[in-house]
């Protein structure tokens, strides 16, 4: 079964808490998780960032809006009851608590409406996916965003002039704490002619071991030959580690081609080499930054 919106899971949760008993968030979603059969890779499904599981921020969410609505109440850090009120809605016996359902709520009310956005003339509503909590559209409007970015980077990279990339390179591997310094890590790479660059470069900043490297800015697919030629070169170099970075993409014969040999070859595609310049501030600059931020408990843990 696929993992249940924030607002299908409120009617579940609000009744698992109608023994009147106080209930952890790690306990409403082991409840949960049993009530909607999910799976173990569901369970352990995240959100886009990593850093949390879908089920358990959908059941977060679902749990601070039934807290807005004052059907519920926090006992204590971490746990949470069912107060009359939603013991009396429960009564009611409602086939499904959602958004529409909490608005006759008026403290519910005063919560959403802090989402709505004034200009000068017209008062706008927020726009919200029903399925999505707002971290998963926060994650999602990121990911577009970045996407978008890494998209008119590749363009520009197809475009450079191949001196250009080299540079791009570079500064990529020195960000990425390769090479000891700019001086160093440009004196070891050199034009290949072909458009790209082949070197060596070291692996620390002490130079205790080097990576062989080469770089293709290809439209076409790089096949499993391209690759047998690099190893060739590594061996040629006494070196078994070494990068192939490329703006287009590799066969799968060339990706199941160094997962059998001995020497460890990274192979990095265009999109792959987008997303390392963004992650590491090559080539693009910050133009804003928003803080998430959350309720430090600890602050309030005296209250």
């Amino acid at each position: 079964m696929a993992i249940p919106d924030y607002q299908t899971i409120m009617l579940p949760l609000l009744t698992f808490l109608s023994d009147g008993k106080e209930k952890s968030v790690k306990e409403s979603v082991e409840h949960l998780s049993q009530v909607f059969k999910l799976s173990d890779s569901e369970r352990k499904e995240l959100l886009p960032n990593g850093t949390q599981a879908l089920i358990h921020n959908r059941t977060a969410w679902a749990k601070t809006y039934l807290l807005k609505a004052g059907l519920i109440l926090s006992t204590r850090r971490g746990f949470f009851k069912i107060t009359d009120r939603g013991k009396s809605l429960l009564k009611q016996k409602p086939l499904r608590i959602d958004i529409k359902l909490l608005g006759q709520f008026p403290e519910f009310v005063v919560f959403r409406s802090r989402g709505k956005i004034q200009d000068s003339e017209n008062e706008i509503e927020e726009v919200e996916d029903l399925s999505e909590t707002p971290d998963e559209l926060i994650d999602k409007a990121y990911s577009q965003v970045k996407n978008e970015l890494a998209s008119e980077i590749l363009l520009k990279l197809k475009s450079c002039a191949p001196d250009f990339f080299e540079r791009v390179v570079v500064d990529l591997l020195l960000k990425m704490g390769y090479g000891g310094s700019r001086k160093g890590a440009g004196a070891a790479i050199g034009k290949s002619g072909d458009e790209g660059i082949d070197g060596i470069i070291s692996e620390d900043k002490l130079g205790l071991d080097n990576l062989y490297i080469q770089a293709k800015r290809w439209e076409g697919t790089v096949g499993r030959p391209e690759i047998q030629k690099f190893v060739g070169a590594l061996t040629g170099q006494r070196s078994r580690k070494g990068v192939f970075i490329t703006t287009s993409n590799f066969s799968k014969e060339a990706a199941e081609y160094t997962q059998r040999i001995d020497a460890k070859v990274v192979l990095i595609d265009g999109p792959m080499l987008a997303d390392l310049m963004i992650d590491h501030n090559v080539g693009v600059s910050v133009e804003k930054i928003y803080e998430l931020k959350r309720i430090d408990s600890d602050y309030f843990i005296d209250e």
